[in-house]
């Protein structure tokens, strides 16, 4: 009986130390979400005038431009999935990986070339074992993400999105991430964002006034439209990064709440044993006591 109530004692201080673990990891996490979201949906504003830029051009100029037109001359895709560079956060990288297979699969059944783009190193783990090749790859801020970063990756793709079929031109781009919502609701979203589909508003733009452009609006597209990958771009990985948290946050409070239970029950198993233990005890004592009266 000594034996079990050390083994319970044993079990209740190591969960003790995991829970303090898990509360401090709640605690960051919490304290670093709402700065990520801040940052995911200050940049609205900046979207929304890129937007509404661009959809004036095109409702004002009769104008075509490469980011817009659908090709034709080659099979390959471009899918950028987004996920964590670290675990403790409850299903999070496991869901954006499974909507990206699914859409892998979708996408070769329709007789393209996926060709993958992973930000997060839980999603180049995830696919080096499986032995599948990603063209490239960026870690170490998932949930923190940097502009520079969100540059270079729209550059990149802009640059394939470009190129000749025999440079390793592609004809789409597909994102799979984590849309935030809020801190309970967080979910995982597909979005084809090249080529682009301007969707003017007529309510707004019809009733404006004949706009004449200078530069031209070919200039312009050509300014506009890359900022607005670029841009689109850096507001998924921001609003990734709030999943993140959000979603790290939701299995720290858990895996506590489930320390604290475990305590409570190794606490009850500990006295149970303890009171075992007396109870032996006192049944020796009361034999032996009996044996010498004898």
């Amino acid at each position: 009986m000594a034996g079990e109530q050390r083994i319970y004692k044993q079990k209740i201080k190591a969960t003790q130390t995991l829970e303090k673990v898990f509360s401090a990891m709640e605690l960051i996490a919490a304290s670093r979400v709402g700065r990520a979201r801040e940052r995911a949906l200050g940049q609205d504003p900046y979207t929304r005038a890129l937007t509404t830029s661009i959809a004036t051009v095109a409702a004002h100029a009769d104008e075509e431009h490469p980011l817009l037109n659908e090709r034709t001359d080659t099979n390959r895709v471009i899918l950028l999935i987004v996920t964590s560079d670290r675990g403790m956060a409850g299903a999070y990288s496991a869901s954006v990986l499974r909507e990206a297979d699914r859409l892998r699969e979708e996408l070769e059944a329709q007789g393209k070339e996926p060709v993958l783009y992973v930000f997060g190193r839980r999603g180049v783990s995830h696919y080096r074992f499986r032995g599948v090749e990603i063209a490239g790859s960026w870690t170490g801020e998932s949930d923190n993400p940097k502009g520079e970063t969100a540059h270079l990756i729209a550059k990149e793709f802009l640059r394939l999105f470009l190129a000749e079929p025999e440079d390793g031109g592609v004809s789409e781009l597909h994102l799979v991430y984590t849309r935030f919502e809020n801190m309970i609701t967080q979910k995982v979203e597909v979005r084809r964002m090249l080529p682009l589909v301007v969707v003017d508003d007529a309510s707004e733009l019809h009733e404006a006034p004949i706009y004449e452009f200078e530069p031209t609006p070919r200039e312009l597209f050509d300014a506009l439209l890359p900022m607005y990958v670029d841009q689109r771009i850096y507001s998924v990985l921001l609003l990734a990064a709030a999943s993140e948290l959000a979603a790290r946050q939701q299995a720290m409070h858990a895996a506590t709440e489930n320390a604290q239970e475990l305590i409570e029950d190794y606490t009850r198993l500990a006295n149970n044993a303890r009171q075992a233990e007396i109870t032996t005890e006192i049944t020796e004592i009361i034999s032996g006591a009996d044996s010498l009266g004898k």
